[in-house]
């Protein structure tokens, strides 16, 4: 069938849609039902299934001839370090721990948090975990210890597994000390405390609280899967909420299985026994749906990389691991390659190795601006996929569907919506807007298998948070257009929208065009709030190395290419040239900080951020450059020499 038939077929008729694709899983017990509403009025697949997720991405590939294949590749550039586990290796890895758990009273439906680096011991407890029916809820290794003891109370697991440490580039980072911390706060502590020793850092052991992994692991006896419903939790993984708390999304089993098979074919155009590498951190849901379940569950070899794209040793990094695994598909954020285009801008590293088993290469997390696509389309010959979806989403919303039917590139838009999904466009009032008018990115209800079905004890949240605004359908918080032909663009954030003198305009649209200038490496476009006009765009820019023009120069021209582009309505007067931009450690770049440096003169750094001595850069370039709160200030000598 064509992509416009699946995809017609899948939202007049989802049932019917998906009563086919509930077949691509091996179920212990059949579900009696596709879909029905529970008492909440929520949305639930394959109610009266029953299933184990573990079972399904290890133990049944061992039994159908898979056993000698490897299920995952480790490689740390980091640590300098080299594994790999066939399908029954880590079979056999993942029961013993989940014996371990067994053993320290862990049952179905029981919590239990990962506080990780990227080791092959964080995808092992995430695999025990489903083994055993637990719920894991991986956090980021090195959350500060507040954001850690949030969703510590919030979870309220009986088990805490961590490591000794995390490797940033060549920092050590200590994570028992901040799990200690952590504890410390919480109304909720776990009973235990398990920990991976690292040779780069030794952990302090609290007696009877902290056990060591080894130790654990000599003793234990592997355990069995235990089915568990269809509408199980499988994990919770907590994302920022607009009110400081974070939001836990619930992924359910049976569902989840479902839809990540689905999408390695549909989506990702892989076939078991292929090698498929997602850059990405097990903490983050690329992680969760793309390094661990996802692949595995399709019987594909996947990689675990402790990395960067640059400085692990340099910008060749990437192409090196493609290279020594044979990657046939590779899934990262755009973010990741504007790092390599900075430091190697004519890609000779690239040239330096042996890339031709890689066959696709696919992008999200953040939009790919044009500018880092035709880079990637002179330095790659494969075809470069822009795809669009969100941690409650779990799977890609919209995308080009290459092993249904590729679609041609439109650059900027991330194709078409996948099937399962549909797509509109809404303003603030609710009302469909036209074709090519920005409004509101949603989707109509139901959401398709693998999608949240609430929160974790929050189900008065989801309603606010995800259903409220516009009724019969899934509020993305995202802003965009579809085209005439159907393209879906996704513009950013709908708070990344600005309303300059009553226009509304993208910053994303101003982020493209000044990305497209010779001298830039990547840039932030943000909204100020300013009391003539209401907000005014404020750009901060990062030059490529080895640029000669004189900074001045540049943020000259990007003013005036704005005017050119746009006109005189973007009021765009402020493009600052900075050494580099606040990120969180997977790589987005976090605007909402920059415009509340401009606004506000005390601010918690952001949890997620990459390096904290950032704040500061930005904060002072912003005072240089009289931005919002430092609009009026007097000038003194040192502000003078920044203007």
């Amino acid at each position: 069938m064509r992509y416009r038939d699946v995809h017609e077929l899948s939202v007049s008729n989802p049932r019917f849609f998906w009563r086919q694709k509930m077949d691509l899983i091996d179920w212990m017990k059949e579900p009696s039902k596709v879909l029905e509403q529970d008492e909440n009025g929520f949305f639930r697949w394959f109610p009266g299934g029953v299933l184990n997720t573990c079972h399904l991405a290890l133990d049944h590939h061992v039994d159908h001839g898979r056993g000698r294949q490897v299920a995952l590749y480790y490689d740390s550039a980091a640590a300098h370090t080299r594994r790999r586990y066939t399908y029954r290796e880590l079979r056999d890895e993942v029961a013993l721990f989940a014996g371990v758990l067994s053993g320290l009273g862990v049952e179905k439906g029981d919590r239990v948090v990962i506080y990780m680096p990227m080791v092959p011991e964080a995808v092992i407890s995430m695999l025990a975990c489903a083994r055993l029916g637990a719920v894991h809820s991986v956090v980021f290794g090195g959350f500060a210890p507040h954001e850690l003891a949030v969703r510590v109370d919030d979870a309220k697991p009986k088990v805490l597994i961590t490591a000794s440490c995390g490797i940033e580039f060549e920092r050590v980072i200590e994570y028992k000390p901040l799990v200690d911390a952590a504890l410390e706060e919480t109304k909720h502590p776990p009973q235990h405390v398990i920990v991976f020793p690292r040779p780069q850092a030794t952990a302090e052991m609290k007696d009877g609280r902290d056990l060591d992994w080894h130790e654990l692991m000599h003793s234990a006896e592997p355990a069995d899967c235990v089915p568990v419903a269809s509408t199980d939790p499988l994990y919770i993984l907590y994302t920022s909420g607009t009110t400081g708390k974070p939001k836990g999304v619930v992924r359910d089993n049976g569902g989840h299985a479902v839809a990540l098979k689905y999408s390695m074919k549909a989506v990702y155009n892989t076939n078991p026994g292929e090698v498929f590498w997602a850059a990405s951190d097990v903490g983050w849901v690329v992680g969760h749906s793309y390094i661990v379940y996802g692949p595995l569950l399709h019987g594909c070899t996947t990689v675990l990389f402790e990395g960067k794209p640059v400085r692990t040793p340099d910008a060749g990094a990437f192409w090196r691991v493609i290279q020594d695994y044979g990657v046939s598909a590779f899934f990262t954020a755009p973010t990741a390659f504007r790092a390599i285009k900075k430091e190697d801008p004519d890609a000779h590293l690239r040239r330096q190795y042996d890339i031709s088993t890689l066959r696709t290469l696919y992008l999200a997390g953040e939009r790919l601006d044009p500018p880092t696509y035709e880079w990637l389309s002179q330095v790659l010959d494969v075809p470069i996929v822009d795809h669009w979806w969100q941690t409650e989403s779990g799977w890609p919303m919209v995308a080009n569907p290459m092993g249904l039917e590729p679609h041609k590139v439109k650059t900027g838009s991330a194709t078409f919506p996948v099937p399962g999904y549909q797509v509109d466009v809404l303003d603030d009032e609710g009302r469909p807007v036209k074709r090519g008018e920005t409004g509101n990115i949603v989707v109509k209800l139901p959401l398709p298998p693998g999608c949240l079905p609430t929160l974790w004890n929050n189900d008065d949240g989801f309603r606010e948070s995800y259903l409220k605004t516009y009724q019969g359908y899934y509020h993305t918080a995202d802003g965009g257009y579809i085209d005439e032909d159907g393209y879906v663009f996704i513009m950013g954030r709908t708070d990344d929208v600005i309303n300059v003198a009553g226009h509304r305009l993208s910053t994303g649209e101003m982020e493209e065009l000044i990305g497209s200038h010779a001298a830039v490496a990547e840039c932030a476009v943000v909204g100020i709030d300013d009391q003539l006009k209401g907000q005014l765009p404020v750009g901060l820019v990062v030059l490529k190395d080895g640029v000669a023009q004189e900074p001045a120069h540049v943020e000259a021209e990007l003013v005036q290419l704005i005017r050119a582009e746009i006109g005189a309505v973007a009021a765009f007067k402020k493009a600052i040239v900075v050494g580099r931009l606040p990120k969180t450690r997977s790589g987005k770049i976090l605007r909402k900080t920059i415009r509340r440096l401009a606004v506000e003169e005390q601010i918690v750094t952001p949890p997620t951020i990459d390096d904290p001595a950032i704040i500061a850069e930005i904060r002072t370039a912003l005072r240089q450059h009289r931005v919002g709160q430092y609009a009026n200030l007097p000038l003194d000598t040192d502000d003078a020499d920044g203007i």
